[in-house]
């Protein structure tokens, strides 16, 4: 990381910059006459109090004090990601809703303010893409009181790590005390290596029955909807074109489930759960196939899912069918 100009270290960032993607150098101490230096790279989300405040792609916010700072500099945006199909984060942003659709919603300004009786952060969360139309505080003063008024907790869901994310208003949630709960993957591919990877008929495994709707069996399988009711329902069969995946078990209860949301070019994968008595199995993998074929003969040909950031075997899984990281989003809680 170059931050020199004829042999000397130079600081080229100011207040002037925030909002900007930088690179900085602080002095972070030494001993026996060696100085320690430590770089950081991200969007400088504030500059206040002599303390710079830069938010990386992971969402992770780094303080930097105006005092120890000895180089810095304006880069370019992260650099365009090598794999998986071309998306902007908005785009992203809007597909990935429309496969989690509310029982109820009311926009403010450009925000979205979403309920389903608590049933998944997704689906009970503002998505703020753009302008509330009133200044912040006022902003989080009617979300607050919309979901108070629902009985649920406030929570916004932001991200970070592409173009046109929202590191500020992540920066501006924290200074106010607001948490960030979750974070999460949002992953991108290639959808027709999906569907060429061989078919549980064609490795002598069981069967995935593909449906239009989840049954209560399905329903038994999928570990986060606790006592599913009429709202689960709704938000799980919300979507241009739903898709449930069903591998059947020794008893009632599936060996293993999926759901899949075809909108356009874009196939969704999701609620993918397998029997931990028959994991290792190649369950997921066939799961995933199946939907992937479906989704194919509808006409998408890119493929994205979320997984959350310590999922390591979710993660592991992915990573070897191809999804890469696009960005990261997080759901803050108002505490």
């Amino acid at each position: 990381m170059e931050f020199t100009a004829g042999g000397r270290l130079e600081v080229r960032v100011t207040q002037a910059d925030v909002g900007k993607r930088v690179s900085v150098r602080q002095l972070t101490g030494g001993g026996a006459g060696a100085e320690k230096f430590t770089d950081t790279v991200g969007v400088l989300t504030s500059w206040d109090a002599g303390v710079l405040l830069i938010t990386r792609r992971t969402g992770e916010s780094v303080r930097v004090p105006e005092a120890a700072l000895v180089a810095g500099k304006v880069v370019p945006p992260a650099p365009a990601r090598r794999r998986g199909p071309a998306a902007t984060f908005e785009e992203l942003a809007r597909i990935s809703a429309r496969a989690w659709q509310p029982v109820e919603s009311e926009p403010l300004g450009e925000w979205l303010l979403r309920a389903a009786s608590g049933f998944t952060r997704r689906a009970n969360s503002v998505l703020p893409l753009g302008d509330p139309g009133l200044p912040l505080d006022e902003a989080l003063t009617r979300v607050r009181r919309w979901y108070g008024e629902r009985g649920l907790p406030a929570y916004l869901q932001t991200a970070t790590g592409a173009e046109g994310t929202q590191e500020r208003l992540c920066a501006e949630l924290e200074k106010r005390g607001w948490r960030s709960e979750v974070t999460a993957e949002l992953r991108v591919a290639a959808l027709a290596p999906l569907g060429d990877r061989p078919g549980p008929e064609e490795t002598g495994g069981s069967l995935v029955r593909l449906d239009r709707t989840c049954d209560d069996a399905w329903l038994q399988r999928y570990q986060r909807s606790g006592v599913p009711g009429p709202h689960v329902v709704h938000v799980l069969g919300s979507g241009p074109s739903v898709w449930f995946a069903t591998v059947p078990g020794a008893s009632d209860v599936p060996a293993a489930i999926g759901r899949c949301v075809v909108d356009g070019r874009w196939a969704g994968f999701m609620a993918v759960e397998v029997d931990p008595a028959r994991r290792r199995e190649g369950l997921a993998t066939a799961v995933m196939t199946a939907l992937a074929r479906r989704a194919l003969e509808e006409g998408a040909s890119a493929a994205w899912l979320q997984v959350e950031s310590d999922n390591d075997g979710a993660r592991a899984l992915y990573e070897g069918m191809g999804f890469a990281i696009h960005h990261r989003y997080h759901h803050f809680r108002s505490i």
